[in-house]
């Protein structure tokens, strides 16, 4: 359980392609959205070895960041930081919920 006065933790941070992307649209509040795939692939270290990674995820942007990431190719590399939620209100699969992107030219480790 988190301290009184912190939120509980839901950050993500993802090196990704994007697979597919949606055209930009508005929801009725008049909010850009835009919905994408995205493919990472990478090792990361577990229990004492190496596990290989090669994963599709759902994702969302809105506002300017869907705007910016609607002028994007499919294939464009990006590092997306984010949030989990729901991907339907409804449902029960999740989405990553971009809300800042860097490309590799802005990438700096």
């Amino acid at each position: 359980m988190p301290a009184a006065g912190r939120a509980p933790a839901n950050r993500l941070t993802l090196d990704a392609t994007i697979a597919q992307r949606d055209d930009l649209r508005y929801t009725p509040a008049g909010l850009m959205a835009l919905s994408l795939t995205l493919h990472h692939v990478s090792e990361q270290p577990e229990a004492g070895g190496r596990r290989r990674v090669d994963c599709e995820i759902a994702a969302v942007a809105f506002g300017e960041t869907a705007a910016g990431l609607a002028r994007l190719p499919a294939g464009a590399a990006l590092r997306c930081e984010g949030f989990l939620a729901r991907r339907w209100r409804t449902g029960t699969t999740l989405a990553l919920h971009i809300d800042r992107y860097t490309t590799p030219d802005d990438i700096t480790d």
